[in-house]
């Protein structure tokens, strides 16, 4: 199959590329820079120059392509606060993929995130059954399922707030490594008993591949392995790895302890992937968020 991915030199579709590789695919990556370009090059795919505002490289691409996998994001844009403007060229971007799929029955995996489901103040535990009316990417979420409907084999991987390996380079533990050594403690909003889902880099590349090749159209599905572990513990851990102390922050005060970051420490995000295992037979191989960071590799 000839796979075009967005974010293909990213932290995910890095491990993506080979995980499709390995399965026979070719793949055609999105780059926006000359480095990504050769990055990718040098990995055996195929280069398209542009990015999420190229919306004419986007539908090309799409159109020559037999399957889409879309991973990229404006991170940028959503660390500097600008969440409007990252998920408006999210849904951009999708339209423009679909546009270019419509009628052909050919898969786009699309790409959301579980904390939707805290953010929405969702009490319990998640599961897939979960839809949301709308919102901060709720909206690309909704739509790429409703797609199904104009002959596309969608799927939506919620991926969780943490998604960790070696290549986890700016996600939430190296933000809150860096905060630690920032502030020289290693802290937790509260009793820290809030809940972060996880899943390792190479098992949820894997569950790309699954939903590329398997998935029913219109299935939202969740890459997670640990359903949820305490920030505390999270921070113990780090905390451990640094040689600095770990404490509470009170709430009242986490914005000037995490800045940007605050709204993400404190998600309290259970989630269960029961029915995506079920559904692709998947089975996360690697090892879980705890004993990822024991590793040491954040730290070098």
């Amino acid at each position: 199959m000839r796979v075009f991915v967005t974010g293909a030199s990213g932290h995910i579709g890095s491990a993506v590329i080979p995980e499709l590789q390995a399965a026979g695919h070719q793949i055609v990556g999105l780059a926006r820079s000359d480095a990504s370009a050769a990055a990718l090059e040098a990995r055996g795919v195929e280069v398209r120059r542009g990015d999420l505002d190229t919306l004419d490289v986007l539908h090309d691409a799409s159109a020559a392509a037999d399957g889409v996998i879309h991973l990229a994001f404006k991170h940028d844009a959503m660390v500097s606060g600008d969440l409007e403007a990252a998920a408006e060229a999210d849904l951009a971007a999708t339209r423009t993929i679909a546009d270019a799929l419509a009628g052909t029955g050919k898969p786009l995996v699309g790409t959301s995130g579980t904390g939707v489901l805290a953010l929405a103040n969702l009490q319990g535990t998640g599961t897939e059954d979960v839809v949301l009316p709308g919102g901060y990417r709720v909206d690309t979420e909704n739509l790429t399922v409703e797609l199904a409907a104009q002959g596309i084999r969608t799927s939506v991987l919620r991926l969780p707030p943490t998604v960790h390996s070696s290549l986890d380079k700016h996600g939430f533990v190296p933000n809150l490594i860096g905060i630690a050594r920032d502030k020289g403690v290693s802290g937790y909003i509260g009793d820290g008993a809030n809940h972060w889902p996880a899943v390792h880099t190479l098992d949820a590349a894997h569950l790309y591949r699954l939903a590329l090749e398997q998935a029913p159209a219109g299935s939202r599905l969740h890459a997670v392995d640990d359903e949820g572990v305490p920030l505390r513990q999270i921070a113990e851990a780090i905390g451990r790895h640094l040689g600095l102390p770990t404490a509470s922050i009170a709430p009242e005060n986490a914005g000037d302890h995490f800045g940007w970051f605050a709204r993400f420490a404190a998600l309290d995000n259970p989630t269960s992937s029961t029915r995506t295992r079920q559904l692709l037979d998947w089975k996360p191989e690697h090892s879980g968020l705890l004993a990822d960071i024991d590793q040491g590799h954040y730290f070098n």
